[in-house]
């Protein structure tokens, strides 16, 4: 009779031993209506209560933000929301945003029945900032904005957390603060949605590279794209299928969700997954939003000539031509590169020379012509070949770029030709499941 309950009280030691080891992620965490926590609350990421703010491109050319921003009030009572920033390219704005909030708050009553945490409506609304509407001219940075003045009060604020910088969309704000306010850059931590987005971008993103080497960042060109790609896909757990099943019907933030794309994208959510799982003071470590490697400087290339197809620079990396003007050139000089379905603006130089910039958000050949007031210029054609980064570029530290992180280029991490984004993709049932958990109560 000993020897049996030895037994089984060894079998339960070791249980809860296995259970008290185990690192436990957000899940489907509630607290109880006094406020207190549940025992599912009793996880690091309550006690941590990450500052977060978030920049994004809501309302512009891509719906995706709006799911994104569904998810990321969802989990509003885990995270220290500081501000939400309006910056995109394209027609989004702040109005965009407060749509969202206006949805939030007539579930409001739902939400703060499960967690005390839930910020009301309108402390919402008042973090609600307007950011650049425009991309950064070549020096990468125009003007102070409302939303970058915002993250450099907040960054300022008397607080031992870092405060954590989530970029859904232009990173001109995000540019324009470190301009303004150099000393906020050892306080933040960025996570940074790239790929398309640099292509909009590409003068406020090599500001950033060119003057802020030290910035601490996560650059997600591609591994963002397993959180709609690869994965579980089967059954309810294809992306138009969750939406049908898990979330529309579910209050005013779940019908927005869906009617504002009725299949699962979420593009920008791997931001916030991050935080909501993994250790985010190691981004080399498991995590919703993926793992990423330390990177070497920046894939750019800067040519003297129009380039060809034989001229490669890796995709996503910062093209830069600099072509030299003509003795007598035109004071009034007008120059602008068509290519894909940019019109890029020419930029003067005191040097001599007219500078573009371009970033290739995929692989292959780009034709572009140039166009201008000036016969050195107009009709000049040229080409480029964007191609896979190397991985002996990527995969090593950097004495210039210390805390730059990127996708990790490992083929078994790919997902199709999107590198990366099974780091992402693989954690997907649980992600979801979690989401469709929080949206059901």
């Amino acid at each position: 009779m000993e020897r049996m309950y030895f037994r089984f009280f060894s079998i339960v030691w070791l249980v809860c031993f296995v259970l008290a080891s185990t690192p436990t992620p957000i899940h489907a965490q509630t607290h109880t209506k006094q406020g207190n926590p549940s025992h599912e609350d009793r996880c690091s990421l309550i006690d941590e209560r990450y500052r977060v703010i978030v920049s994004t491109d809501i309302g512009g050319t891509d719906p995706d933000d709006f799911q994104s921003m569904v998810h990321l009030f969802a989990y509003a009572d885990v995270l220290d929301l500081e501000g939400l920033i309006s910056s995109p390219y394209g027609p989004g704005r702040k109005e965009h945003i407060l749509e969202v909030i206006d949805c939030y708050e007539k579930d409001f009553d739902r939400w703060k029945s499960r967690s005390s945490r839930y910020p009301i409506p309108q402390t919402l609304r008042a973090m609600t900032k307007q950011g650049e509407t425009e991309s950064a001219p070549y020096t990468g940075i125009r003007k102070s904005t409302e939303g970058s003045k915002w993250i450099v009060e907040c960054a300022r604020r008397v607080e031992s957390r870092p405060l954590y910088v989530l970029v859904w969309g232009g990173i001109e704000d995000l540019a324009q603060s470190l301009h303004d306010a150099p000393d906020i850059a050892p306080k933040l931590k960025v996570f940074y949605i790239g790929g398309p987005n640099k292509k909009w971008g590409p003068n406020a993103y090599q500001y950033i590279v060119e003057h802020h080497p030290d910035l601490w960042i996560i650059e997600s060109n591609a591994t963002y794209r397993g959180w709609f790609t690869g994965g579980e896909q089967s059954g309810p757990w294809s992306n138009r299928e969750f939406v049908k099943r898990f979330v529309t019907g579910r209050g005013a933030l779940g019908d927005l969700f869906a009617a504002k794309l009725d299949t699962l994208k979420m593009g920008d959510s791997p931001s916030v997954g991050w935080l909501l799982s993994g250790n985010p003071e190691d981004p080399a470590q498991p995590s919703w939003g993926g793992q990423y490697v330390r990177t070497t400087s920046r894939p750019y290339k800067s040519f003297g000539r129009l380039t060809t197809t034989e001229d490669t620079i890796a995709v996503f990396g910062i093209v830069e031509l600099r072509l030299p003007l003509a003795p007598n050139e035109l004071d009034t000089l007008h120059a602008e590169m068509r290519i894909e379905n940019q019109v890029l603006p020419g930029y003067r130089m005191d040097d001599g020379t007219l500078r573009f910039r371009f970033c290739p958000k995929g692989t292959g050949v780009y034709h572009y012509s140039l166009g201008s007031n000036s016969p050195t210029f107009d009709g000049k054609l040229g080409s480029i070949t964007a191609t896979d980064p190397v991985p002996s570029e990527i995969h090593a530290d950097s004495a210039r770029h210390p805390n730059w992180w990127t996708d990790d280029l490992s083929p078994a991490f790919a997902e199709g030709n999107h590198f990366g984004a099974k780091t992402v993709s693989r954690h997907r049932m649980k992600y979801l499941k979690d989401f469709a958990e929080r949206l059901a109560h």
